[in-house]
């Protein structure tokens, strides 16, 4: 049986410590631009402030793990191979930039999928918590001191599961009405710098 979650983790556990607290974040316009099912790696455009905002955290030493929802996979539109390229293309990118991201978790399921190994409903697909649990578990984080940064309520609705904290990044589209973000930025920066104030005693 498949499991309900699939992590990519390209830095070894082992040479950092635990820490109680990690940040979450989307990927798809939080840290690139969404591309509508991206499938080509040269593709990846990240978005401005992102390296800096990461580096400020990696500064800290606080975990920073993204969680996507990938059904892109269970529709066939590209496979996991590919979205492995994706993740380490944008490791690659981020990493000249001075910018580390610790784990990345997604789930290739979607109920709908044309592909059968990936139709399913799962406990990983955001807004059920699979990923965060996952992580939280590999990383041993306190998700109860956790932040998720996401562009979706759901984003906001899955760190809320788990008793985290969420911040929505403002975007063209949202509806300012419809959620239950504990904070609002503009961009990743503003949003890593309410974090940081946030944890400060």
């Amino acid at each position: 049986m498949r499991s309900g979650w699939t992590p990519w983790n390209p830095f070894s556990r082992r040479s950092r410590p635990l820490s109680g607290t990690g940040v979450f974040l989307d990927r798809d316009d939080t840290i690139i631009r969404d591309k509508n099912y991206l499938r080509d790696p040269d593709g990846i455009e990240i978005l401005p402030g992102v390296p800096r905002a990461l580096k400020m955290l990696n500064e800290r030493g606080i975990p920073v793990i993204v969680t996507t929802n990938q059904s892109g996979i269970a529709r066939g539109f590209l496979d996991e191979a590919i979205l492995a390229d994706i993740h380490g293309r944008l490791l690659s990118l981020l990493l000249k930039q001075g910018a580390r991201i610790d784990g990345i978790y997604y789930c290739p399921h979607h109920p709908d999928g044309t592909v059968s190994a990936y139709r399913m409903h799962c406990s990983c697909r955001k807004p059920q918590p699979g990923m965060l649990l996952k992580a939280a578990q590999e990383f041993g984080m306190d998700l109860g001191a956790c932040y998720m940064i996401g562009d979706k309520p759901d984003d906001i609705e899955t760190i809320h599961r788990v008793g985290g904290t969420g911040i929505l990044l403002r975007t063209s589209v949202m509806d300012m009405h419809n959620h239950s973000a504990d904070f609002i930025a503009r961009d990743l920066p503003e949003a890593v710098s309410w974090i940081l104030e946030d944890m400060t005693p």
